[in-house]
């Protein structure tokens, strides 16, 4: 896509601005620019520092909108560089408030993301289960794109190799749920430490012990946990088949709809 190695390739972004890419949907270039202007943001705004030059930035946000408009999801940003952000959040009330910078975020990207993110699973036409919910993204954006890539992936694999690839691709995707679910506050018992994120069994089954107490809940739990099992197993496999990746991919999906069913109930 169009970073090349540490560096961006800015005569390719310069290139995207009049015409698609060759070898990728201006929707695939589109979702790639928005998560690598988006974490640049985010790093900026809440960590301090940048992943991009000034003039690095504003050539990818001319990029982005370009790609986007082109798509037919045109894209705006109310700002060209990193200045032009931090006086942007300083008018939106975020001075001072690293959550209020992600919000302004969110609502900047997200809807768009979301559309984008549709349109993709639409052209890729995966095979994998889909969910019964009526929402076409989950609304947690580091999930939502660990589902995307995993349902391309999947669409084009072909050789155990690539169905491996579709097990790391599960275990991402099970480590971005640790990360939007559990609660070190909430979650872990006094006096212990946090698990570290790729200890995604205890983690998520700490959660789901919350969120589904009492005997009332107990096979609820046990399908939960199994479909941990299911996505760990992946992390010690050989070479699957398709089927073998399929099913677990499937189960990591389940998962994550079943853990968004439980957030949304607390939201709620």
């Amino acid at each position: 896509m169009p970073v090349v190695g540490d560096s961006l390739d800015e005569e390719r972004l310069r290139a995207l601005m009049v015409r698609p890419d060759p070898k990728h949907s201006d929707v695939e270039v589109s979702l790639a620019l928005m998560d690598l202007v988006r974490d640049d943001l985010h790093k900026s705004g809440t960590e301090g520092g940048q992943l991009l030059a000034d003039a690095e930035m504003r050539t990818a946000i001319r990029a982005l909108e370009s790609v986007t408009a082109r798509a037919g999801y045109e894209f705006k940003l109310p700002f060209r560089d990193h200045a032009g952000w931090r006086a942007w959040w300083n008018r939106n009330g975020a001075h001072g408030s690293w959550q209020a910078r992600r919000n302004l975020l969110s609502d900047l990207f997200d809807d768009t993301y979301a559309k984008l993110m549709a349109a993709q699973d639409r052209a890729l036409a995966s095979t994998l289960a889909l969910p019964v919910s009526p929402h076409e993204r989950l609304g947690w954006h580091e999930v939502d794109t660990e589902i995307g890539e995993l349902r391309r992936h999947f669409r084009t694999a072909s050789t155990p190799q690539d169905y491996r690839a579709i097990g790391n691709d599960c275990v991402h995707l099970t480590e971005a749920l640790s990360r939007q679910v559990y609660d070190h506050a909430t979650h872990t018992p006094a006096g212990e430490e946090e698990p570290p994120f790729p200890k995604t069994k205890i983690r998520l089954e700490r959660y789901i012990e919350h969120r589904l107490p009492g005997p009332e809940n107990a096979q609820m739990r046990a399908m939960a946990r199994a479909v941990i099992n299911v996505a760990q197993g992946v992390k010690h496999g050989g070479s699957p088949s398709r089927t073998e990746a399929g099913i677990v991919a499937d189960a990591v999906i389940l998962l994550a709809n079943m853990l968004r069913r439980l957030e949304e109930e607390i939201e709620a």
